[in-house]
């Protein structure tokens, strides 16, 4: 590695978005954002340090996953990290690679609180993003609750001091490494709502996916898919590797907490989504589509698999 800055430790606004030839062209290099949590680092290490081939020079821009998911509503990344959620209000302009996203059972967001309390249908709940799997997942179990918003890591501060900018909240809606301390913090838990997708459907919870420019041409796709897989894999065979870089962007987390966080998020799921995980994100897209957060449509959910 070379002395200069990585671009991930530039400010946004340094970094313009990479322009793109028509569908029938690649572009140059290619944007890629991803956030700071242990699963996305952990896999993208080997693709942003130039460890494994890449069909195009990748240029790495780490930030929160609801930025990442407002900045695809904008279509502003060739290649970005997003929620499920989210994906499916862009894929006009985007499509799922089958690798480098989060699936899997026991991963779900939970919903806690200072105390045990029953039917949340009417209070008042923290979620982490609007264009977030857990949020909608929360608004189909509880349609009737009140839903206020911040950044991941300040819900359960928040829930905490039992109000978020003055005004009152019940519970929050928690995502990512809080799941391991939101005890430390004096919370409870009221819903596993990965627990509840797992019992109503028998199928992985999809939380987050990889995602691509649908112009780009499919043999592009399906390349950057592979150069996803391969980093993936590089991570497996050398663990310790990529370790002061997931540090690097771990924020306070402690090293039994990252790698917790690894063994969680990062499985199989993340290599290939398989037969289970496409019907798992088939039917959480089916679910938004019937609680009307989502226009139904046509468009393949991920990317096919080329020969060229």
């Amino acid at each position: 590695m070379t002395a200069e800055p990585s671009p991930s430790t530039l400010a946004p606004a340094t970094l313009a978005p990479a322009t793109l030839a028509p569908a029938t062209l690649a572009p140059a290099t290619l944007d890629l954002g991803y956030s700071f949590c242990p699963n996305d680092t952990f896999i993208f290490y080997a693709l942003s340090h130039g460890k494994t081939p890449s069909p195009l020079p990748v240029l790495e821009l780490l930030e929160d996953v609801q930025t990442l998911n407002d900045w695809a509503m904008q279509a502003r990344l060739p290649m970005t990290k997003i929620s499920y959620r989210a994906y499916f209000s862009v894929m006009q302009d985007y499509v799922a690679l089958r690798a480098g996203g989060a699936l899997g059972r026991g991963v779900g967001p939970l919903v806690v609180a200072r105390e045990q309390m029953g039917d949340l249908n009417g209070r008042t709940v923290i979620s982490p993003g609007a264009l977030t799997t857990a949020e909608l997942l929360l608004r189909i179990v509880y349609p009737q609750v009140n839903i206020v918003r911040a950044r991941y890591d300040e819900v359960m501060p928040a829930v905490q001091r039992g109000e978020l900018n003055g005004q009152r909240v019940d519970a929050g809606l928690i995502i990512h490494e809080s799941r391991f301390t939101y005890a430390t913090h004096g919370l409870v838990n009221l819903l596993d709502l990965g627990a509840w997708w797992e019992g109503e459907t028998g199928l992985p919870l999809p939380l987050g996916a990889i995602l691509v420019r649908r112009g780009l041409p499919a043999v592009t796709q399906w390349a950057l898919n592979e150069a996803v897989r391969a980093s993936l894999e590089y991570a497996w065979a050398n663990p310790q590797e990529p370790k002061s870089y997931i540090r690097q962007h771990a924020l306070e987390m402690s090293d039994e907490v990252m790698q917790a966080h690894i063994d969680l998020y990062v499985n199989s799921f993340s290599a290939d989504v398989g037969d289970e995980g496409e019907r798992a994100v088939q039917e959480l897209y089916r679910r938004a589509v019937a609680a009307g957060t989502v226009e139904e449509s046509g468009l393949e959910l991920f990317v096919k698999r080329t020969h060229g």
